[in-house]
C-alpha cells in the first residue's frame, strides 16, 4: 500500500474511532450485565420462581388471568399476553390506561400459568436491569437515541474495517501476536491494541452490525404495520374496531390449529401497536434454538375467533429477530454467554487502549510513522 492510499484510510480510522469511542464504551458497559440479565433478575429477585407442581399439570385459561389482571386495574385496557420463553410456566400481562400507551408506563403483572395466581406485579420500581438496559438501546432519548447509537454503530463498524486494512503495512514486519514487552509503554499498548483488534475482528463485526439492526427495530415495525399488516386486514376495511374482544382461549385454539407445532410468543390485543383495530396478533414461534427467535403472525378475528390471515414474516423483521440473539449472545445457554462476556471485556480494553493511543501520539505527525514505515521496510528488504 503506497504511503497516500496509509494516509487516507489512517484519517478514516481516527476520526471514526474517535466520535464513536465514548458511545461504544457506553454500549459494551451497559452490554455486559445484560448479556446475564436472567441471572442478575433472579439474583435481585426482580424474576419471580413459580411453584414446582407435575409436569402434566394443565394451564389455566387465558381469560381468567386477564380478569384478574384487569380486577387489579379497573377502567384499564390488556395491551399484550406474553409467554415467558425460559419460564414456561409464566405468563406476563399488559395493561395499560389505553391501548396506544407506551410499553414503558404500562403495568406488568407476572402470572403463574397454572393457578392463574399473580406472582409479582413489579410495580413503578426501576431497576439496575432497567437502567442499563434503557442506556444501552436509547439513552433515554427514545427513538432519536436509537437512531443516533444505530449511526455510531455504522461507524464503529468503518473504524473495525479501516483497523484491518491498516493491520497489514503497519505490523507486517512483525510475527502475528508480537507485543514489544522491550518497548516503550505506548509501542506496547498499540502492539497489544492490535492484537486483540484482529483477534476480535469477526465477532465485533458480527456484534456491531447486528446492534445497528436493532436500533432500527420501531421503523421496521412500522415498516411491517404499513405493508404486510395493512394487507392482512384489508377485507376488515372501513368497520368500526372492536371494542369488547372475545375469548383469547377460542382465538388461541384457532391460532394452534393454523400454525401445528408452534408454540404462542405474545398476542396483541386489538387496536394495539402490532395489530389492527379487529384482530387478535398471535405471535407464534418454534421449538428449535433458531426458530423460537422467529415469528409467526396469525391473525384471528377479536369477536368471532375466525382465522383471518397467517404470513411469514418479511425478511426485514426476519432480520431483525435473527440480529437480536447474536447482539447479546443469549441463544447457546450460560457457556456461551461466558464467551460474550469476555469478548466483551476486550472490547473494552480495545476501545480504551485506543483513545490512549490517540493521546499519547498526539504529537507525532503522520509523515514521520509513515517516514518510519518506510525505513522499516526498507530494512527489511535489505535482509532480504
Amino acid at each position: 500500500m503506497n504511503p497516500g492510499a496509509i494516509r487516507k484510510w489512517s484519517w478514516v480510522h481516527k476520526w471514526s474511532s474517535l466520535v464513536c469511542t465514548a458511545f461504544l464504551l457506553l454500549l459494551c458497559i451497559t452490554g455486559l450485565p445484560l448479556i446475564f440479565h436472567e441471572e442478575i433478575e433472579h439474583l435481585l429477585g426482580d424474576k419471580p420462581e413459580p411453584p414446582v407442581m407435575a409436569a402434566d399439570t394443565p394451564r389455566a385459561s387465558l381469560d381468567r388471568i386477564i380478569a384478574a389482571g384487569l380486577a387489579r386495574r379497573p377502567g384499564q385496557v390488556v395491551q399484550f399476553v406474553v409467554w415467558d420463553k425460559d419460564e414456561p410456566d409464566v405468563v406476563i400481562v399488559n395493561i395499560a390506561k389505553t391501548l396506544v400507551e407506551p410499553f414503558d408506563k404500562s403495568q406488568v403483572m407476572i402470572f403463574d400459568a397454572r393457578t392463574a395466581e399473580l406472582l409479582m406485579e413489579p410495580g413503578g420500581h426501576v431497576g439496575f436491569m432497567d437502567i442499563m438496559l434503557s442506556l444501552h438501546v436509547d439513552m433515554f432519548a427514545g427513538l432519536p437515541g436509537k437512531l443516533f447509537l444505530g449511526l455510531m454503530g455504522l461507524l464503529f463498524v468503518v473504524a473495525i474495517i479501516s483497523g484491518v486494512v491498516l493491520y497489514a503495512p503497519f505490523m507486517r514486519k512483525l510475527a502475528f501476536g508480537t507485543v514489544r514487552k522491550d518497548k516503550a509503554t505506548r509501542t506496547r499498548w498499540l502492539d497489544l491494541h492490535n492484537l486483540l483488534g484482529v483477534v476480535t475482528v469477526g465477532w465485533v463485526l458480527v456484534v456491531g452490525a447486528t446492534g445497528v439492526i436493532n436500533t432500527w427495530a420501531d421503523l421496521l415495525i412500522q415498516l411491517w404495520r404499513f405493508d404486510q399488516l395493512a394487507d392482512m386486514v384489508k377485507p376488515y376495511a372501513g368497520q368500526p374496531p372492536v371494542e369488547k374482544p372475545g375469548s383469547l382461549d377460542k382465538a388461541m385454539v384457532t391460532a394452534h390449529a393454523a400454525a401445528p407445532g408452534m408454540r404462542p410468543s405474545f398476542v396483541a390485543f386489538p387496536g394495539t401497536l402490532f395489530s389492527s383495530g379487529h384482530h387478535y396478533m398471535v405471535a407464534m414461534r418454534g421449538e428449535a434454538p433458531l426458530t423460537k427467535r422467529l415469528i409467526q403472525p396469525v391473525l384471528v378475528d377479536a369477536q368471532t375467533a375466525g382465522l383471518t390471515d397467517l404470513r411469514k414474516m418479511p425478511w426485514y423483521i426476519t432480520s431483525l429477530l435473527v440480529s437480536q440473539p447474536l447482539h447479546f449472545g443469549d441463544y447457546g445457554g450460560l457457556p456461551l454467554k461466558i464467551v460474550w462476556a469476555l469478548l466483551d471485556i476486550i472490547s473494552i480494553v480495545v476501545l480504551s487502549s485506543g483513545l490512549y493511543l490517540w493521546i499519547a501520539r498526539r504529537g507525532v505527525s503522520m509523515d514521520v510513522r509513515l517516514a518510519a514505515l518506510a525505513q522499516d521496510d526498507q530494512a527489511v528488504r535489505a535482509g532480504r
